[in-house]
C-alpha cells in the first residue's frame, strides 16, 4: 500500500499525518525518521507493509526557496553538460587540425591530461 506522510514542523518535531490511513498520526525528530515511524504505526493499525512517500509541508516562502534552489541545481547540471560537450568538440577539432596535446591544453586553459581524457 502506498501512503503519503505529510510532515509539518511543530517545535522541535515533525508532526506526521497520513491521509490514506485514518487515525495514523505520529511524530519524528528528523525527516529521515518519518518513513520508519509511519511504517511502524501503519503496522500497529493493521495495515501491514506500506510504501511511504514523505512530503514536508513548508510555508510558501520556504517552498519557493527550495524550488528555486532545485531549479538552479538542474540548470547548473545542464550548463556543465553543455560545457563538457563543447570542450570535447573543441579538443577534437583542434587535435584533428594537427595541434599537439600540449598546445590544445594551453589554448583551452586545461591540463594536457584533461585534453587526453576529452579526446578519448
Amino acid at each position: 500500500m502506498k501512503v503519503t506522510a505529510k510532515a509539518t514542523r511543530e517545535g522541535g518535531w515533525w508532526a506526521v499525518e497520513v491521509p490514506e490511513v485514518p487515525g495514523l498520526f505520529t511524530q519524528a525528530k528528523r525527516l529521515d525518521q518519518v518513513a520508519e515511524m509511519v511504517a511502524d504505526a501503519a503496522d500497529l493499525l493493521g495495515h501491514g507493509a506500506v510504501e511511504v512517500t514523505v512530503v514536508p509541508q513548508l510555508d510558501d516562502d520556504d517552498a519557493a526557496l527550495v524550488q528555486s534552489a532545485t531549479a538552479r541545481r538542474a540548470a547548473l547540471r545542464d550548463a556543465e553538460a553543455a560545457a563538457a560537450a563543447a570542450s570535447r568538440e573543441a579538443v577534437a577539432r583542434l587535435r584533428a587540425e594537427g595541434l599537439p596535446v600540449r598546445d590544445v591544453a594551453t589554448i583551452m586553459g586545461i591540463s594536457p591530461q584533461r585534453v587526453s581524457v576529452l579526446a578519448s
